[in-house]
């Protein structure tokens, strides 16, 4: 189990194989092997210290109980923990909420925070909805040590074919139910495409779910296949200008097992969707492994 903390409120050949990039904080990450915290405070370095999370009890979302992990206080670090098979089995099932059928994971991360935003839900709906912004977006390679750019291009679709490409999604296409489509080029793994299901959306509360709906290969090799990989947030507003959010990344138990390995790699490429979503620039030092 690994519980790590981002500085900001507001991944060589395993790097490639789990190069796989979703909206929302949303790459396919690597389970923990070992048990290791870190945290890395803003504005500068602070001690290292423990954050116990009722690990049998697995991760938790908003849903009518109290998280796990728990959101941390306002402009605290974003607390982003990876799951390992040890902390509850391999044949974990998903809280009711999320929508996932398939049991147990490969891989499994939460982040979980609080970030100031002044404008309304519409704003947020905006910055989810603009597929095209994702392109840029950096993250800290452990493998390279250095930064770099993790999504090389992205891009709405009109309809479940990578043709039919489209202006970026609108507010007002992204209500309750809506089932929307993108496409994203990974800096190594290539290109996907996506689903995004918008499962809740009111003026103060937000669920966004995503996942592949294209085989995901590297060097041809399937590594994850459709509905392999999934995603979801739960964004809550919490006052005027103050918002909680969570989210869940998962690969299924029956993806290949290469991807595994290095949950630091993991937890940076979340943190750099995190980032992305609040404003905050993806490659702003520290990262939140080195």
């Amino acid at each position: 189990m690994v519980i790590m903390q981002s500085m900001n409120n507001p991944f060589g050949f395993r790097d490639a194989l789990t190069s796989l990039a979703l909206i929302l904080v949303l790459p396919a990450v690597y389970p923990a092997r070992e048990t290791h915290r870190f945290q890395i405070s803003a504005p500068a370095l602070r001690s290292t210290r423990i954050i116990d999370v009722e690990a049998a009890l697995g991760p938790q979302p908003p849903c009518g109980k109290e998280s796990i992990p728990a959101y941390p206080r306002l402009d605290d670090p974003a607390i982003v923990k990876s799951w390992s098979e040890s902390d509850f089995g391999r044949d974990w099932k998903p809280p009711v909420c999320t929508g996932w059928a398939a049991v147990g994971f490969t891989t499994l991360v939460t982040t979980v925070a609080r970030f100031r935003h002044v404008t309304q839900a519409e704003g947020l709906l905006r910055r989810i909805g603009a597929i095209s912004e994702l392109a840029g977006v950096r993250y800290w390679s452990t493998t390279h040590k250095r930064w770099q750019t993790l999504v090389v291009d992205a891009y709405a679709l009109t309809a479940l074919r990578p043709e039919k490409r489209r202006e970026d999604f609108r507010p007002d296409e992204m209500k309750d139910g809506n089932v929307l489509y993108f496409e994203q080029v990974d800096n190594l793994s290539g290109k996907a495409i996506y689903r995004m299901h918008i499962a809740e959306a009111s003026a103060d509360h937000l669920v966004i779910d995503v996942e592949n709906v294209s085989t995901m290969r590297y060097l041809f090799i399937p590594i994850l296949h459709p509905g392999e990989t999934q995603s979801i947030c739960f964004l809550d507003r919490e006052s005027d200008n103050v918002w909680r959010y969570y989210s869940i990344v998962r690969t299924g138990k029956s993806a290949n097992r290469l991807i595994a390995g290095n949950e630091s790699s993991a937890v940076n490429r979340a943190v750099a969707f995190y980032r992305h979503l609040v404003g905050i620039p993806t490659d702003q030092e520290p990262p939140a492994a080195r």
